[in-house]
C-alpha cells in the first residue's frame, strides 16, 4: 500500500505515458490505466491537486477525475454549485463535508453525491484530508 507521500508524489518516467491520455480517441477520453503518480499534478494554497481524466466520453459531454489531498484545516474554496453532478470519495485524513446546509463529520469510505446546481463543500480537518472526485455532466 502506498503511503500518501507516494501517492502522490510524481514520476519523471510518467510524463511521456500522460501524453497518451490527454489526446483523445475520435474527441473522446481514450481508455487506459493510470497509476497513483499519473495525471497531472498542480501545487495549490489549499493543498495538492492531481487530475486524471478531463473531457469528453461517448456517454458524457465532460467528465473530470481527480484527487485532492487538503492541508489541514483548509478548503479548497467556500461552499458552490455548478452545472456537473459529483462524487467524493475520502481516502485519507478527516474533516466535513457540507450538503445544501447540512454538514457531516467524513473519514475514509466516506462518500458525497451532490446533484447539479446543489450547494456543497469540503473541509479538512486538523490532520488534513485526501478524496478522489468525479464531476460528469451528461
Amino acid at each position: 500500500m502506498l503511503d500518501r507521500r507516494a501517492f502522490l508524489g510524481t514520476s519523471a518516467a510518467a510524463l511521456p505515458f500522460l501524453s497518451g491520455f490527454a489526446s483523445a480517441e475520435n474527441g473522446y477520453l481514450s481508455s487506459l490505466v493510470l497509476g497513483p503518480w499519473s495525471g497531472k499534478l498542480t501545487h495549490e494554497s489549499y493543498g495538492d491537486l492531481r487530475i486524471y481524466f478531463d473531457g469528453a466520453t461517448e456517454q458524457l459531454r465532460s467528465l473530470t477525475v481527480g484527487c485532492l489531498a487538503l492541508k489541514a484545516g483548509m478548503e479548497p474554496h467556500p461552499a458552490h454549485q455548478h452545472p456537473e453532478e459529483e462524487i467524493m470519495l475520502i481516502t485519507e485524513g478527516a474533516g466535513e463535508i457540507t450538503v445544501e446546509g447540512k454538514t457531516h463529520g467524513v473519514a475514509p469510505g466516506f462518500m458525497m453525491y451532490c446533484g447539479s446546481q446543489r450547494m456543497h463543500g469540503i473541509t479538512a480537518g486538523p490532520s488534513g484530508l485526501t478524496f478522489f472526485f468525479y464531476k460528469w455532466k451528461a
